[in-house]
């Protein structure tokens, strides 16, 4: 049930909603839970969060300006940093805040789907790393 927890946790964080998997992970850690699969369970449902704002940018932006849920200046500028910066914003997925909106452009801007799968995977495996390495460092 734990693994469980933490794959619709670290889910839930990578999509547009607001929430942390972090402390969840720490937790089932301090659990001595086999560190290997939290990794694991943590990493791809963060993913696959992420793949979840990749298909809404990519397919309910037109609905999401008929609706003025998005304004089509902040959306232009937000495609063309990305188009410049491309794969090297989406290493910074795993960042509050501006982490799950990158992902989200690149649906809108249609990049590759399976260099977007790749990066964010690496990315959001780096972040619970670091996050594994500092619960090592500090028990």
């Amino acid at each position: 049930m734990s693994f469980l927890s933490l794959f619709f946790t670290s889910f839930a964080s990578a999509t547009l909603l607001p929430g942390g998997s972090e402390a969840l992970f720490v937790y089932l850690l301090s659990e001595h839970l086999n560190p290997f699969l939290l990794l694991v369970v943590a990493t791809l449902g963060n993913t696959l969060g992420s793949c979840v704002n990749y298909i809404l940018g990519k397919y309910a932006t037109d609905f999401a300006l008929r609706k003025n849920y998005m304004n089509e200046k902040h959306l232009q500028k937000a495609s063309t940093l990305f188009e410049k910066y491309g794969a090297w914003s989406l290493l910074f997925s795993w960042l509050p805040i501006i982490g799950d909106p990158l992902t989200f452009v690149a649906g809108i801007v249609r990049y590759a789907w399976w260099k977007f799968v790749i990066i964010v995977a690496f990315a959001k495996l780096a972040r619970y790393g670091f996050v594994y390495l500092g619960f090592l460092a500090i028990s």
